[in-house]
């Protein structure tokens, strides 16, 4: 799906059929909504529409033939078939129909549909006998497999007089279908804030030390795109990592325990989802030497102090609407531990994974989690890339919230 309907090009093909004078409506209505519309036609269709009117209403010069005498160039089917958004045939007649099907190319717009790289759409049009024939529900079931959307045609009268389905749907139809092909669903967590925190943290021992793990960041960072990408405003606070925020994401890098707290505390009060991902230092040095510390001693001491507990804080000051996720790595006792930390620290989840898995935790690409809410649902996930594992969290969340 695209976001918007304006300024998308439509490449549209006319054949044979008696419908063809409606077409030239739906130009009309194509046009109003911004977009810019080639129409190709087959030789047979000039006798029920004439390609001036459809030049007039699209603004653009009505193609048929793979030459133009007059002018000694070559109307190019490969670039025509690169060139649109979509690609509308309508009417689509079953001679045009079975041809599609088969990659019969005889004239330029079959050929150029052969080329076409876009979403093809076609708008079947033919007598009721025709249109329930087996040879053509056959023929529309088989471009439907090939991965052209089958417009179905609306039921009423005939040019033959007879009444039942066959009519070529009218142009408001035909330009709706279009018109939603390119407007985006609303995304479930579209108008909401996401607060999400990455990598490590560094506490300082002296101007060329510090006490830190291996977080690389990833899972937080493949969290932040996949939040972003079901619609919500993300704002990512990220200790020191070589990885490059996702496109749309609002970033701010920190390097210590405090200055992590300090940015998420502020943006707390207007989150509407906290997921805690970053692998915060529990101490740091008590002092801070402002010179590099001098090897001059077999051994040294350096005293920690507790860093204040980022999650726990924020769980406090949790209100009704927000949800708050935490994470825990652990060693043993996973699920225990991991439990323990969900209720202690007033979460609505906990994302549990476990060092003894292979291929899971800091550094790697990929993840093994089990997702825990404080409702009891237990979610275990298969070892996945970090990305999918953001989708699944993401989804978790998603549907929890649905629920609450």
């Amino acid at each position: 799906m695209q976001t918007t309907a304006s300024k998308r090009k439509i490449l549209l093909g006319v054949t044979g059929g008696i419908a063809a004078y409606k077409v030239p409506g739906l130009v009309r209505l194509l046009k109003k909504a911004g977009m810019e519309v080639q129409v190709l036609m087959t030789p047979a269709a000039h006798r029920f529409v004439t390609a001036e009117s459809l030049s007039v209403v699209s603004e653009n010069a009505v193609f048929t033939d793979f030459f133009n005498d007059e002018t000694g160039t070559w109307n190019n089917h490969v670039e025509l078939g690169l060139w649109p958004d979509l690609m509308l045939i309508c009417p689509a007649t079953a001679t045009t129909l079975g041809k599609m099907v088969n990659g019969i190319s005889d004239n330029l717009l079959l050929t150029t549909y052969l080329s076409a790289r876009c979403p093809v759409f076609v708008a079947p049009a033919m007598d009721l006998d025709m249109y329930i024939h087996p040879a053509v529900k056959s023929t529309l079931a088989e471009l439907e497999k090939q991965g052209v959307h089958i417009i179905p045609a609306d039921t009423g009268e005939l040019a033959s007089g007879l009444s039942g389905q066959g009519r070529m749907p009218e142009p408001e139809s035909l330009f709706r279908i279009v018109a939603d092909y390119f407007t985006e669903p609303p995304k479930p967590l579209s108008g909401l804030s996401v607060l999400i925190t990455a990598g490590p943290t560094y506490e300082k021992i002296d101007p060329v030390r510090f006490i830190g793990n291996h977080s690389s960041g990833k899972m937080g960072f493949a969290l932040a795109e996949a939040f972003t990408a079901l619609g919500a405003t993300v704002h990512l606070v990220s200790g020191p990592v070589s990885l490059q925020p996702p496109n749309g994401v609002q970033t701010t890098f920190v390097q210590s325990a405090m200055q992590m707290r300090e940015a998420c505390i502020s943006l707390f009060e207007k989150t509407d989802i906290a997921i805690m991902a970053a692998a915060v230092a529990d101490y740091r040095p008590e002092i801070q030497a402002e010179q590099k510390i001098k090897k001059t001693e077999n051994s040294i001491s350096i005293q920690l102090v507790k860093n204040p507990d980022i999650l726990a804080e924020m769980g406090a000051q949790k209100k009704n609407h927000q949800t708050l996720v935490g994470f825990a790595l652990e060693t043993h006792n996973e699920m225990e531990f991991a439990k323990e930390k969900l209720e202690r620290k007033n979460l609505d989840m906990i994302v549990m994974n476990s060092m003894n898995d292979a291929k899971s935790g800091f550094g790697f690409d990929t993840n093994k989690v089990s997702i825990i809410s404080k409702s009891g649902e237990i979610s275990h996930l298969p070892t996945k890339t970090k990305k999918e594992v953001a989708k699944d969290i993401a989804s978790f969340i998603v549907k929890y919230r649905t629920k609450a």
